[in-house]
C-alpha cells in the first residue's frame, strides 16, 4: 500500500515538476546555434561535452533545456560555472538555444559493471521503505526522459554529472544553498534524500549507460 502511494506521490511531483505559467516561445534552432559559440568550450560544439562535470545537451528536451536555461538566469537555480552567461539573454534566445541542443544527437554513456545490479534496482523499483520513487516513471525505461512534459533524459548522460545533481537535490531538501528548482511537490529532493553516497553512484551509473 505504502508503494502505491509513492507512486501516485510521484505521478503528482511529475505532472507539476516543469510547469510553467508562461508559455515557452517557439525555438528557432538555427538562430540558436549562432548564440552557443561560447557554450562550446564547456559543452562541446555539438552539446556533447567531453568532461564529466559539464552536462551533456545534446538531445535533451527543448522544455526541460528552456526551463533550466530560465532558472539559471533568472537566479532559481544557482550554477557557479554559468555566472552571467546568460545575462541579457530573452525568453525568446534561450527558446532558440534549447531548441539547438535538443535537435543534437547526444553520444552514449557506460555503465560500470560492479555498480550495475544496485543502480538496476533503484532506478527500477526504487526503495519504497525510503520514500525513494522508481526512476522510471518520469525519466522512462529507457532513460530517454518525457520531452513533451519536460522531464529530463537520462541516458548517455555522464554519471559524474547526474551524481552531482542528486547530491545537490539532496542537500536542497534540508538547505536552499543545494539545487531546489524541482517544483513545490520537491519530487527530486525527496527522492535524493532517501538515497545513500553508494546508491546516488549506482544510479547515476546505471542511467548513464542507458541509451
Amino acid at each position: 500500500m505504502k508503494k502505491i502511494a509513492i507512486l501516485f506521490g510521484l505521478a503528482m511531483g511529475c505532472a507539476q515538476y516543469a510547469y510553467s505559467a508562461e508559455p515557452m516561445p517557439a525555438g528557432d534552432a538555427a538562430a540558436g546555434e549562432a548564440q552557443t559559440m561560447v557554450c562550446a568550450a564547456c559543452h562541446g560544439a555539438d552539446g556533447n561535452s567531453a568532461v564529466p562535470t559539464f552536462p551533456k545537451l545534446a538531445g535533451q528536451g527543448q522544455k526541460y533545456l528552456y526551463k533550466q536555461l530560465q532558472d539559471i538566469r533568472d537566479g532559481a537555480r544557482p550554477v557557479p560555472t554559468m555566472a552571467g552567461q546568460l545575462d541579457g539573454k530573452s525568453n525568446q534566445d534561450l527558446a532558440d538555444i534549447a531548441a539547438y541542443y535538443a535537435a543534437q544527437s547526444r553520444t552514449g554513456g557506460q555503465t560500470d559493471p560492479e555498480l550495475l545490479a544496485l543502480g538496476e534496482a533503484v532506478y527500477r523499483g526504487g526503495i519504497p521503505e525510503r520514500d525513494v520513487a522508481a526512476c522510471t516513471a518520469c525519466h522512462s525505461p529507457t532513460g530517454a526522459g518525457n520531452a513533451p512534459a519536460g522531464f529530463p533524459a537520462l541516458a548517455g548522460q555522464h554519471a559524474e554529472y547526474i551524481a552531482a545533481q542528486l547530491v545537490a537535490y539532496r542537500r536542497g531538501y534540508e538547505d536552499e544553498t543545494g539545487r531546489i528548482n524541482d517544483g513545490d511537490t520537491r519530487i527530486m529532493r525527496i527522492t535524493a534524500f532517501g538515497l545513500s553516497d553508494r546508491e546516488i553512484e549506482a544510479v547515476s551509473s546505471y542511467a548513464a549507460g542507458l541509451y
